[in-house]
């Protein structure tokens, strides 16, 4: 089965060898997203909430490039650097998923660069392709 890469207009070059997502078979795979400002630097540095919605927004285009919506994200895999910042994780997650909530898990670890608060990684079905 074939993979079509997902490469939402106006996405800087990563920092690493990946692709912003992938899809095969109707099913989207968003890679790990961090809140990158235009020129990879961290964008609202010490602000979960900011943080958050950046790395949501980034997902949306990448699963609405794909031809979804962020209805159709099933699973969502959340990496937090302090569990301090949950409440403020989750306050903003829950606007983007406001009915129906993907399954889940969260657990606190280490991020790529120190001032990077949360990172999101999320599957989406889209339908067959």
């Amino acid at each position: 089965m074939p993979k079509t890469v997902i490469t939402p207009p106006g996405t800087g070059i990563p920092i690493a060898p990946f692709s912003p997502g992938t899809m095969a078979d109707g099913v989207v795979y968003v890679s790990g997203t961090l809140a990158f400002d235009k020129d990879n630097g961290v964008a609202h540095v010490g602000d979960i909430e900011g943080q958050t919605r950046q790395v949501l927004q980034t997902i949306q285009g990448v699963v609405e490039t794909a031809g979804g919506t962020l209805a159709d994200v099933t699973y969502n895999m959340i990496f937090l650097k302090d569990w301090a910042d949950y409440a403020g994780m989750n306050k903003v997650y829950a606007e983007f998923f406001p009915g129906e909530k993907p399954a889940r898990f969260c657990i606190q670890c280490g991020l790529v660069r120190p001032d990077f608060l949360v990172e999101i990684a999320s599957i989406a079905h889209v339908g067959k392709t």
